[in-house]
């Protein structure tokens, strides 16, 4: 979990840094895609859109679903850009996390003054 804490620490201190030049208010398209840039800029090993297939009754289905950023191949990051956080999104984090056999996951709320308050850690406890 070490590594993964140490990714999450620079994630975290790299969506400050996009949240400070643009602020709120921008579609989560645009937070995702400077995200994206500040940790591919950094050498930070990161993935887009990366899709995880679902394994159903021990196939493999091909509805996957789409990992808005994949940190290092450890940290799943959920990008938002809401008024108010719901439960759902914390819950599909979640769930995405236990697909994957990930640990840590973050999910990240750009649509806030100071991004602190928009910033959940997530951790599957298996």
């Amino acid at each position: 979990m070490e590594l993964e804490n140490s990714l999450a620490t620079k994630i975290i201190g790299m969506a400050i840094k996009v949240h400070k030049e643009l602020g709120p208010g921008l579609l989560e398209s645009v937070y995702k895609e400077c995200l994206f840039y500040e940790l591919k800029k950094s050498e930070v090993f990161v993935e887009k859109e990366k899709s995880v297939p679902v394994f159903y009754d021990g196939i493999e289905l091909e509805c996957g679903y789409r990992l808005d950023l994949f940190v290092g191949n450890r940290v799943i990051v959920e990008v938002k850009s809401v008024k108010e956080m719901n439960d759902i999104y914390l819950a599909q984090l979640l769930t995405y996390l236990k697909l994957s056999d990930c640990k840590l996951g973050l999910l990240i709320n750009f649509n806030v003054l100071l991004l602190k308050d928009g910033v959940k850690r997530v951790i599957n406890d298996y």
